[in-house]
């Protein structure tokens, strides 16, 4: 009996108990003298599975949603701040079981088995990894769980995603302070994204806003997925297949950002889930996580926009941003059509820059160019309109421009960047997409 009251203590003391205690701060102590009855002499302590009080139906051995490990992983630390070691072996092996390479619950496992026989003083302290390693799966544990208790609310969306054109069926949103790609669908009933599924993912060694070559960060903006590259084509590093996306963008060349090579992907074959900082720069997800989202991207249409922390709108906040800006794209082709060069050049900031021109000389040659004009007529098609993430307010404005006019008929795909400037929306890049 002796040796078991030792082993609960040093269990709890764990650093994997600090997630947990992370996880349910503000919960009430349990009861500290609870403990499993003893064994007999010389014997390892059996601890017996007991039945599920709690709220959450709790079965064993229970299934996993699509999302990843995460309920089963909170659920482990509830059974061991509970003092049902038991019930925490056997979630583990369950967990083991779906997902055999998981090298987190490996370690939780190998704890849980050695606190059986001797106290454990710290996290994988026993099974011989290095500290650099303990200290990665500690950091995973903690990203999930975190994402577990503190999912947004569901009523609010993206800031980000303020229109999709009608073939854009999904966008992906990554989340790099929270280690958490999600998923939306474009709902065209509502007009509104809607929310489908968020994964752990892992981003560079070195964090975000990557800004040279081989700086080992991830980037912040939006982009679009390029490519889908199979398996086959790849190292086994890339797991289950890439996509890359079309990073540096226009607005990255304007600050000065470059590299190459970005892509979400998969993880080796040996391994379930890299920790929160191990890539290069790029977003990578489980192998089965690549697989239940393969089927959302598209490649040249889905939007991937990754920010440092997703910035959350309520619906109606959502909503009076969208039509704020579909207001002044709106006004921008309006005054376009009407010829009057005061009010079209009206829209473009002094800082503007693109195809090797800047304001002075755009804003001459357009001049030019309008003075043979009698009519012209515009139509703007498949509009998208994605907010960049990042301290500057800009926005990127996609779309099918359909222009004619007197003397030339012209079908274009156009991407604009415009940016806020005293209180008012500019357009800063345009160029063909």
């Amino acid at each position: 009996m002796q040796k078991l009251k030792l082993v609960l203590p040093a269990l709890l003391g764990l650093a994997v108990v600090v997630a947990m205690v992370f996880f349910f701060q503000g919960e009430e102590e349990p009861d500290t003298a609870a403990a499993a009855p003893a064994s007999h002499a010389g014997e390892l302590p059996v601890w017996p599975v007991r039945a599920d009080t709690g709220a959450e139906p709790t079965g064993l051995p229970p299934t996993l949603g699509d999302a990843g490990p995460e309920s089963q992983l909170a659920r482990i630390f509830r059974e061991i701040e509970g003092r049902n070691l038991g019930n925490a072996l056997q979630l583990t092996e369950s967990l083991l079981q779906q997902y055999p390479n998981y090298r987190l619950a490996h370690l939780i496992k190998g704890d849980l088995l050695l606190a059986r026989a001797r106290p454990l003083q710290d996290f994988g302290g026993l099974n011989g990894l290095p500290a650099e390693q303990v200290n990665d799966l500690r950091a995973e544990a903690l990203k999930r769980l975190q994402a577990y208790r503190e999912k947004p609310p569901a009523d609010y969306v993206p800031r980000y995603l303020l229109q999709m054109r009608p073939d854009q069926r999904y966008a992906v949103v990554v989340d790099t302070e929270r280690s958490r790609l999600y998923i939306y669908e474009n709902d065209l009933s509502s007009g509104r994204p809607r929310f489908v599924a968020d994964y752990y993912v892992t981003q560079g060694k070195l964090g975000a806003d990557k800004f040279v070559e081989g700086d080992k960060k991830t980037p912040i903006g939006v982009y679009h997925v390029t490519a889908d590259l199979s398996r086959q084509k790849l190292p086994d590093l890339y797991g289950n297949g890439a996509f890359p996306i079309n990073y540096p963008n226009e607005w990255d060349r304007r600050q000065g950002r470059g590299g190459s090579g970005i892509w979400l992907h998969g993880t080796p074959s040996d391994t379930f889930a890299r920790p929160p900082l191990a890539s290069d720069g790029c977003v990578v997800l489980t192998n089965q996580d690549l697989e239940a989202i393969r089927a959302n991207l598209q490649v040249g249409l889905t939007p991937v926009i990754i920010s440092n922390s997703v910035d959350w709108l309520s619906l109606d906040d959502w909503a009076r941003e969208r039509d704020e800006l579909n207001r002044s794209i709106e006004s921008w082709r309006a005054d376009w059509e009407s010829r009057d060069m005061k009010r079209y050049l009206s829209h473009y900031s002094r800082e503007f820059k693109a195809g090797g021109q800047d304001y002075a000389q755009f804003s001459a040659q357009k001049q030019q160019v309008n003075a043979a004009k009698e009519w012209i007529k515009l139509e703007l098609k498949n509009l998208s309109v994605f907010r960049n993430p990042g301290k500057e307010e800009v926005v990127v404005v996609t779309f099918d421009q359909d222009y004619r006019s007197n003397n030339l008929n012209n079908r274009m795909k156009k991407r604009q960047y415009w940016q806020r400037e005293g209180g008012q929306w500019k357009i800063i890049y345009e160029g063909a997409a």
